[in-house]
C-alpha cells in the first residue's frame, strides 16, 4: 500500500472533524506529513487544513525556522500560525519543551479540531525502549497512542505505521526541503542516545527491531485497553452513593475495593484517579497499603501530587483544591429569608420560618454544644460521630447560630433546635487534570 493510501486510511476516523491542524516544526517528518495532506486534499474532500509552528527559543538556529515554515506553507496554500513559548527550566529539557509545546497548541485548538503530528514507527520504537529502561508499566509501554483527547479537540498520529526511512525517501523523491535541528545529534539527550547509539546496534543483529518494538507497543496498548475495561467494571461496582451523596467530591465504596486482589485494587485506583492527579510510581504505593491497613476507626490520608485520598467510614474520598483549604467565618446572615453565599464554601438557605434573631454561620472550633429536641444538651463532636459525617467535611459544615447560640447544623435535619431546615449547597469539586 502506498504512503498516501496508508495516510488516508489512518485518518478515516477523523474525516468529519471541523478542521485539521498540523504541528509543523519544519523538520523532515512534519514536512512530509503536510505535503501528503495537501496532495490528499486535492483528490479527496477533507476538513480545512492549517498549520501551527511552536518556537521554543532554545537555540539560535531555531530563529530561522519560522520563516522557513512560512515559505513552505505559503507555497502549499496552508495558513500558518507561529507561537512562541517560554520553556521552564527543569530536570529534563526535552520534557519541558514538549509540555510547553502541547500546552500552547492545546489552548489554540477549537472544539472537535484534530491536531495531526508526524511521529513515526521509529519514534514509537524509541519511546517504548526509553520507557522500558525507566521501568514503565503496561500503560507506559503502550508508548504513544494513535489517538487521544487534547483539550477541546483530538491528537492523532497517522504515521505510526510508517518508518523514518520511508518518509525520507518520499521527501527526496519529491525534492522537499526541511530544517535540521542540531540538538537531534546531541547525545546528551536520552532519546538521541537511543536513536544514534543503541538502535543501530540492535538493527545490525535484528534488522526489524523498530518494527517489532512498535508491534510490542501495540500489544501493550491492547493489554492496557483490557485493563481499563476491567477497571471500569470494578469502579462501577464501588460507585454506589453513600449516606452523604450531597457531598460533591468523588468517592468510592471501600468494601468492594478491599474485596479485590491487590493488583486489581491498584488497577482500579489508577483508572479512577487518572483524571484527578498524576499517579505515583510503584515505589510510592505504600501509601495506599498504609491507608488500607489503618484501624477501622481512624481516618488515614494518602497524599498525592494534586490532592489527597481520605478514608472516612466506609468510603474513599478524593479531595483537592478548595476542599483542602480552610474556610473563613463567621459570616453574618442579615436576612435569613434569603440564601447566604459563604466564602469559598457554597451557599446555605433556611426552609421554614426563622424567628427574629441575630443569625450567623460559624464553623467548628471545638467544644460546641447543641440543644437537641427530646435529648437535651449534647456535645456536637459526639453528635457528628453518631451521624457518621466524614471527618474532612466537619470543618466545612455550616453551623447556624441565633443570638450567639448554636441552634442547628446544615444538612442534618435531626440536629436542629428550631422548627426549620438548614440546606447547604457545598462548593463543587475542583476540576481535575486536563
Amino acid at each position: 500500500m502506498s504512503l498516501e493510501a496508508r495516510l488516508s486510511s489512518a485518518l478515516s476516523c477523523v474525516r468529519h472533524a471541523p478542521r485539521w491542524c498540523v504541528a509543523f516544526s519544519g523538520g523532515l517528518d512534519s514536512t512530509v506529513l503536510l505535503q501528503l495532506l495537501v496532495d490528499l486534499a486535492r483528490r479527496e474532500a477533507l476538513p480545512p487544513l492549517r498549520a501551527i509552528h511552536v518556537h521554543h527559543g532554545l537555540q539560535s538556529a531555531a530563529d530561522a525556522w519560522p520563516e522557513h515554515c512560512r515559505r513552505v506553507c505559503t507555497a502549499l496554500g496552508v495558513p500558518l500560525e507561529v507561537v512562541r513559548v517560554q520553556v521552564e527550566a527543569g530536570s529534563s529539557l526535552e520534557q519541558a519543551a514538549r509540555q510547553a509545546r502541547y500546552a500552547a497548541i492545546e489552548l489554540r485548538l477549537e472544539d472537535g479540531e484534530v491536531l495531526l503530528t508526524a511521529q513515526h514507527r521509529d519514534d514509537q520504537a524509541e519511546t517504548l525502549l526509553f520507557r522500558l529502561l525507566r521501568g514503565a508499566g503496561v500503560r507506559g509501554l503502550a508508548a504513544m497512542p494513535a489517538r487521544r483527547r487534547l483539550g477541546r479537540g483530538w491528537l492523532v498520529r497517522p504515521l505510526l505505521d510508517v518508518s523514518r526511512g520511508e518518509l525520507e525517501a518520499h521527501a527526496r523523491r519529491l525534492g522537499l526541503t526541511w530544517v535540521e535541528d542540531p540538538s537531534n545529534d546531541s547525545l546528551e539527550f536520552s532519546r538521541n542516545y537511543l536513536r544514534h547509539q543503541v538502535m543501530p546496534v540492535l538493527a545490525q543483529r535484528w534488522p526489524q527491531t523498530a518494527t517489532t518494538l512498535a508491534r510490542t507497543a501495540a500489544h501493550m496498548a491492547e493489554a492496557q485497553a483490557l485493563l481499563d475495561e476491567l477497571a471500569e467494571m470494578d469502579v462501577a461496582m464501588m460507585a454506589s452513593p453513600g449516606a452523604y451523596a450531597w457531598l460533591p467530591v468523588p468517592s468510592l465504596a471501600l468494601a468492594p475495593m478491599l474485596s479485590l486482589s491487590p493488583a486489581r485494587q491498584r488497577n482500579a485506583l489508577r483508572h479512577w484517579l487518572a483524571p484527578f492527579t498524576a499517579l505515583p510510581d510503584s515505589e510510592h504505593w505504600k501509601g495506599w497499603e498504609s491507608l488500607c491497613a489503618a484501624a477501622a476507626d481512624s481516618t488515614p490520608v494518602w497524599r498525592l501530587a494534586a490532592g489527597e485520598l481520605h478514608r472516612c467510614g466506609d468510603r474513599l474520598w478524593w479531595l483537592s483544591g478548595r476542599w483542602l483549604r480552610p474556610v473563613v467565618g463567621p459570616v453574618a446572615w442579615n436576612d435569613p429569608n434569603q440564601a447566604l453565599q459563604l466564602p469559598d464554601n457554597g451557599s446555605v438557605q433556611i426552609a421554614g420560618a426563622a424567628a427574629p434573631a441575630r443569625y450567623e454561620v460559624r464553623y467548628r472550633q471545638g467544644g460546641e454544644v447543641l440543644q437537641v429536641p427530646g435529648r437535651g444538651s449534647r456535645d456536637l463532636k459526639r453528635l457528628l460521630n453518631e451521624a457518621g459525617v466524614p471527618r474532612f467535611a466537619r470543618a466545612r459544615l455550616p453551623l447556624l447560630y441565633a443570638d450567639g447560640q448554636l441552634v442547628g447544623v446544615a444538612n442534618l435535619p435531626g440536629l436542629c433546635a428550631l422548627p426549620l431546615t438548614i440546606d447547604w449547597q457545598p462548593p463543587p469539586a475542583d476540576a481535575g487534570l486536563s
